[in-house]
Formats: structure tokens, C-alpha cells, sequence
């Protein structure tokens, strides 16, 4: 590569970088305010909700990429012909099919970083992530054991302890019980323990109060215990024996068992075969991304009322090509033989490309074409 692409190169990638951190900071601020709540609410840890913030980053950064390779190509494109830079290199000789150089180079540069991770940190962070979400819904103490809060386990639970001593002994407990749809039952208790049994958990009450009340008699009746145990093992999703979702799982994987995960997972082969072929099709679209928004303010040319109008038809031309992928995704998953479908919006974008720098190289063919026709 020259000086001049080598320039243009370092332009784009640190334009890339300032656009996918913005996107990456707005995304992450939006989704993390979901997360905090659930998981503080819960009676996580901040360490927990780093942890799972940090493990959702592969695929937030998979969705802004294709966004941010766009800003940063139509962005420089932008810059350096505001500042006669492009007007410079194409009356030294340089035509539109050289200045694409560079940025073909930079679309793969955000490709091979695309690769990476939709085929491998991407399900592996997921595969984390789900055996964390399980863990966590088994470690009783992390939902029930949060002192002065009423807590909901589940839609019919709702739990509360005044104080947890240092021993692990419940204070002043308050079990509400409304799973059954004709009586709903509320427990009170002086103190309470948890007793592991097993593979279930009982909350042990001790000297309590259980109220009975009858929804279709309208009768409320109470009793007094000493002690009273109550099972709260089927408060708590039991999923360790969930078999991983496809997203979980590595490209090499997918590939060379497919049969076996179609059983196994219940899914289609159609499903699974739109899932590795979308991954391989994501870097494409990272390439053609950057191409379409440097090849359509290329044609636009110099204007004393800026380049803004070629912004907005490159915005949507990126916007109609990412819309006929998603309209080829249920096609792909109905029948698996129809996997090429993946490709064809990165095949239409390179097709446009192709013909807009055609078009830069060749200006004015179609006026010339007439008239020669007229002639």
C-alpha cells in the first residue's frame, strides 16, 4: 500500500473505532439500566451485573459494527472531500476504482473482526452467560436471603425477612403462598432456616402463623405451629440439564455435528443452517457496508450544499439491503437447502458498488450514449 492509502487506512479505522465506542457506550447504557434492575432486585452482587454485562459485549459489538464500518467510511469519504483531498487524488491520476482500494482494505479489516467474534466470542460469551443465568437461579440465598425486601422468587411468591443473622438464621419471616387459584396462604414466622435437601431446599419456620384463606368460600382460617416446614425447591428454575442453544455454540461444532444438534436441541436444520451461514455472512456485510457509503458520496461530486443528500441514499440503500436479508431469513429457515439466499444481499450490495464507481470512472456515458444513439 502507498502513502496515501496507508493515510486513508489509519482515517477510517480510528473514525471506525470513535463510532463503534459511541454505539457500544449507547446500546450498553441502554441495556445495562434493564440489567441492574433485574439483577440488583434480585439481591445480586455489582460484581454479578459486571460479569454479565461484560459477557453480553461480544454481541452488542456485533450488532453496532455494520453501523459503525458505515459512519466511519461515509464519514472520511465526507471529510476529504470537504477538504478538496479526493478533488487532489483524482486530478493526480487516482480514479475511483484506486481510491476503493483503501477502503476494501478497511471493510476486511472490520470482517476478520466480525469472523472472530460471530464465530466464536460470540458463543462462547453466550455459553457463559447461560451457565451463569443457571447458577444463579439455583443459589437460593442470591434470590431469597435479602434482609428489609419483599422479594418475588416467582408471580405466586412473595418473601420477606426483617433481619439475617450473622449464623444464617431468618428474623420476623413472611411467606405469601398463591399458586393455588381457590386458596392462598400466608405464612409468619418469628425465625426460619434454609436446609439443604438433597437436590431441594426447605425453608424451616419456627414458632408462626399460617392464614388459610378459601377464595370461593370467602372463609379465612389460621393456625398456629411450633414448626413447619415449607419446599421451596420448585420456586427455582431447574435448568442444568438444558442442553446449550445453537447461539451458544461455535461455528466447528455446528458444522460437524449438525444432524446430532438438530435432535438434540430440537431445532430445524433449516434453523441451524441460518445460523452458520448468517455468521459467515455478517462479515460480508461489513465490507459492503463501508463500500456503498464511500462509492455513493463518490458520485455525488462537489456541491457548495454538501454531500448530504448522498448521506441519506446511501443510509437508505444500506437500510434496503439489510431489510432483504431479514425478509430471506424465515425462507432459509423453512428449507435448509436455501442457505445461498444468505449471501444475496452482500452479492446485491457488491453489485451496486461495482456499478456506482463504474459510474465515477465514467461520468457523463449516458449523455454520450444518447447523443452518439441520436446521431
Amino acid at each position: 500500500m502507498g502513502r496515501v492509502d496507508r493515510y486513508m487506512l489509519s482515517q477510517l479505522l480510528v473514525l471506525f473505532g470513535f463510532f463503534a465506542l459511541v454505539l457500544v457506550a449507547l446500546f450498553w447504557i441502554n441495556r445495562a439500566v434493564v440489567l441492574f434492575d433485574r439483577l440488583i432486585g434480585d439481591g445480586q452482587s455489582a460484581l454479578v451485573f459486571l460479569e454479565f454485562t461484560a459477557l453480553g459485549l461480544p454481541k452488542l459489538i456485533v450488532t453496532v459494527l455494520p453501523i459503525a464500518t458505515f459512519a466511519g467510511a461515509v464519514y472520511v469519504t465526507n471529510r476529504m472531500a470537504g477538504e478538496s483531498e479526493l478533488t487532489v487524488l483524482q486530478a493526480t491520476g487516482s480514479g475511483p476504482w484506486r481510491l476503493a482500494w483503501p477502503v476494501l482494505v478497511y471493510g476486511i479489516c472490520v470482517a476478520v473482526m466480525m469472523t472472530v467474534l460471530s464465530h466464536l466470542l460470540v458463543p462462547l460469551a453466550q455459553a457463559q452467560l447461560q451457565q451463569r443465568e443457571n447458577d444463579i437461579s439455583q443459589n437460593i440465598s442470591a434470590r431469597l436471603l435479602t434482609e428489609g425486601t419483599f422479594l418475588h422468587p416467582s408471580d405466586e411468591i412473595t418473601f420477606y425477612t426483617r433481619q439475617i443473622d450473622a449464623d444464617g438464621v431468618l428474623r420476623d419471616v413472611f411467606l405469601s403462598d398463591r399458586r393455588d387459584a381457590k386458596q392462598g396462604v400466608i405464612y409468619t414466622a418469628a425465625e426460619a432456616y434454609l436446609v439443604r435437601n438433597g437436590q431441594g431446599s426447605t425453608l424451616i419456620m419456627v414458632n408462626g402463623l399460617a392464614q388459610r384463606l378459601d377464595r370461593e368460600e370467602k372463609r379465612l382460617s389460621t393456625a398456629k405451629f411450633r414448626d413447619f416446614s415449607f419446599d421451596i425447591s420448585a420456586l427455582m428454575s431447574d435448568r442444568t440439564d438444558e442442553a446449550l442453544p445453537i447461539t451458544a455454540m461455535v461455528t466447528p461444532v455446528l458444522l460437524a455435528n449438525l444432524g446430532t444438534i438438530s435432535a438434540t436441541s430440537g431445532e430445524t436444520k433449516g434453523v441451524i443452517a441460518e445460523e452458520i451461514h448468517s455468521r459467515f455472512a455478517q462479515p460480508l456485510f461489513c465490507i459492503v457496508a463501508a463500500l456503498v457509503g464511500f462509492s455513493t458520496l463518490l458520485i455525488g461530486g462537489f456541491s457548495r450544499f454538501g454531500v448530504w443528500r448522498e448521506i441519506v441514499l446511501a443510509f437508505g440503500l444500506l437500510i434496503v439491503i439489510d431489510g432483504l436479508r431479514g425478509t430471506l431469513v424465515d425462507t432459509v429457515r423453512s428449507d435448509a437447502d436455501m442457505w445461498p439466499l444468505m449471501y444475496a444481499p452482500s452479492l446485491l450490495g457488491a453489485f451496486l458498488v461495482v456499478a456506482m464507481l463504474w459510474q465515477a470512472a465514467h461520468p457523463g456515458w449516458w449523455t454520450r450514449f444518447r447523443s452518439g444513439a441520436a446521431a
